[in-house]
């Protein structure tokens, strides 16, 4: 077999937004999330608008950009 080929496993803490830190091991260290079960809306039975940066504002311009520019195609097809 090959030495060295898999990553090295350190111990490592994800922190959540919410506060809650947990500990195990990865290759990467120190990771921060958004959300974990104990905030996460499916495990606490809260719902929990979470929108990262205006995402979906920003879906729903391009899609009626996308609306009106097919729109005036078709329009112009018509004619």
């Amino acid at each position: 077999m090959k030495k060295n080929v898999h990553p090295e496993y350190k111990k490592t803490v994800i922190k959540c937004a919410c506060g809650e830190t947990i500990e195990t091991r990865s290759t990467v260290q120190d990771l921060r999330i958004d959300l974990c079960s104990q905030c996460h809306p499916f495990f606490t039975g809260q719902q929990k608008f979470v929108d990262s940066a205006g995402m979906v504002e920003k879906f729903k311009k391009r899609y009626e950009a996308g609306m009106e520019k097919a729109k005036k195609i078709k329009d112009k097809e018509a004619k």
